[in-house]
């Protein structure tokens, strides 16, 4: 299954690494990745893959919600069917 991931918040060092060390140390593959600076504000957007997954998406959403208080940053993730509905209305 293919999930969405948004990261955004005030541009700091280390946003990518955090969010993608967290993915890999679960075996999430990152399949596509985009992030800009826009007016100091970081935005990143990932398609990642649940197929070799050691968590449920609902699992990993707790842990990256924890990540996101820690980090100071919104950390958003969905399924890509919900990702793909929500943007066909």
């Amino acid at each position: 299954m293919n999930a969405i991931i948004t990261v955004v918040g005030s541009d700091k060092v280390g946003i990518i690494a955090e969010v993608s060390a967290l993915l890999a140390q679960h075996k999430i593959n990152i399949a596509d990745i985009t992030q800009t600076i826009l007016s100091g504000n970081f935005v990143m957007m990932m398609m990642v893959d649940f197929a070799n997954a050691d968590v449920s998406i609902d699992e990993m959403r707790t842990t990256l919600n924890e990540t996101s208080q820690k980090m100071h940053v919104e950390i958003n993730l969905m399924s890509e069917k919900v990702f793909g509905a929500m943007n066909r209305l």
